[in-house]
């Protein structure tokens, strides 16, 4: 069934790809015919998996153009197909009828939870984990059941382990993974570190014991450096280590040369530590990781500019807490005047639970410089009540229209930020493209 599963997903995506269209129905396809079909492909050259709750898109791209300045062939699922129909699709598409990936190297974003069904099946040699967080509790669930489900699959994983070491839940896979070799990433205490935080937190118990864990300090979230309250379970030593941390220059420093991020916001730092990390593993050349970070291309509605006749539109993604919060923080550093549209939408592949935009600090935008804040979406005032609960003193409008609620806050204000969730980013993009006439 190997030949005709993967000739039946070459034929299907060729397909679709001629009336401009692609996803994850061939590789669906190629499943159905022959479920154990990754195990039977013949992979020469390295295979690196990148997975986590927040930037994996990111850090699997950065990753694909490290190996590639490297002088790898690389094949990866670079428009973020990550469930394992999307990964069956990018593989059987580069594949021969016999099964050989036509590549010499591989690069797969991976959703968590589907890391138990392709971690097992392909000789992967890098697993690179960010973070946990909560996202998607109605899909996910807790947080506790994914990484249940990860670890499940590690005992018998003999590659390396590329790991957040300010991430408890992250660092604790090493405990389920007693074959592999593990590379920590992480930032050093910096001029933002805090000593005390009321963001959602998930590290707050220790995996082994059970005991509550101390933190020295915390960098956003419960990412930071943390030690058991009773047993030996702690931030550990680092491979690669970023200090110098500048949020204002977007700037850092490894091995005390100048690094500068290609994204906003410590939460990637983090992304471009894992970046490192894996060119030490492979010891390629410092100018190589300098210029992915050099030229990064910004990914859809991360953090995205839109620039025309002195108005400036700023879109990025937001979809559970902590990601949320980071973009709250980018926010309030801005101290012009601007308007705020947000997109709030609660469909499958949002989560439809919405209740984490109580954990999500909207207050951050609550200041005299944001004129008015604009609600829109399936769940438009659900998001009105929480600025409204939240003490917002400005105007609060409401418009069931995504195209009347970004127009009307171009109209406030020159400046405005729009945050959307999942299924309502790249639609709200393609209305910002049209009314700002590029």
């Amino acid at each position: 069934m190997k030949g005709i599963s993967i000739f039946a997903t070459k034929v299907s995506a060729s397909l679709l790809h001629r009336i401009g269209r692609g996803g994850s129905l061939p590789g669906s396809i190629g499943l159905k015919l022959d479920s154990d079909i990754f195990s039977k492909l013949r992979i020469n050259g390295p295979v690196i998996l990148v997975t986590g709750t927040n930037g994996k898109t990111s850090t699997a791209n950065m990753i694909t153009d490290l190996m590639e300045q490297d002088g790898y062939h690389v094949i990866s699922n670079r428009r973020g197909d990550n469930l394992r129909e999307g990964i069956a699709t990018t593989l059987l598409s580069h594949s021969t009828l016999s099964g050989r990936i036509k590549a010499d190297a591989v690069v797969l974003e991976v959703d968590e939870l589907n890391v138990r069904h392709v971690l097992p099946k392909l000789p992967v040699q890098l697993l690179v984990v960010n973070n946990f967080f909560r996202d998607q509790l109605d899909r996910a669930r807790e947080m506790e059941q994914l990484i249940d489900s990860i670890e499940g699959v590690l005992p018998n994983f003999n590659g390396t382990l590329v790991l957040n070491a300010n991430d408890p839940n992250v660092v604790r896979l090493s405990l389920k993974a007693p074959q592999a070799d593990c590379l920590y990433f992480g930032l050093a205490k910096n001029k933002y570190s805090v000593a005390s935080t009321n963001e959602a937190s998930e590290g707050k118990f220790c995996p082994k014991c059970g005991a509550r864990l101390v933190y020295d300090y915390y960098q956003y979230s419960h990412i930071g450096k943390f030690h058991c309250s009773k047993c030996d379970f702690q931030t550990p030593p680092m491979d690669v280590e970023l200090t110098d941390i500048d949020l204002e220059t977007e700037t850092f420093r490894y091995k005390d040369k100048l690094y500068r991020s290609p994204y906003e916001g410590m939460y990637s730092m983090y992304n471009c530590a894992a970046v490192l990390a894996v060119s030490a593993f492979y010891r390629m050349k410092e100018s190589a990781a300098r210029a992915v970070f050099a030229h990064a291309p910004q990914p859809k509605g991360r953090n995205e500019r839109f620039e025309k006749d002195g108005r400036t539109v700023i879109l990025n993604l937001v979809k559970n807490p902590t990601g949320a919060n980071e973009v709250m923080k980018v926010i309030e550093r801005d101290e012009r005047p601007k308007s705020v549209c947000i997109v709030l939408n609660d469909r499958e592949q949002d989560g439809t639970d919405v209740s984490w935009i109580y954990d999500t600090f909207f207050e951050k935008l609550m200041k005299d410089t944001t004129k008015a804040v604009v609600c829109t979406g399936l769940r438009a005032y659900d998001m009105a009540l929480r600025m409204y609960y939240g003490g917002y003193q400005g105007k609060i409008a409401v418009k069931n229209n995504v195209t009347e609620a970004v127009d009307l806050a171009m109209k406030e204000c020159d400046r405005v930020y729009v945050v959307a969730t999942y299924t309502a980013l790249l639609p709200t993009r393609n209305i910002i493209v049209k009314e700002m006439g590029l």
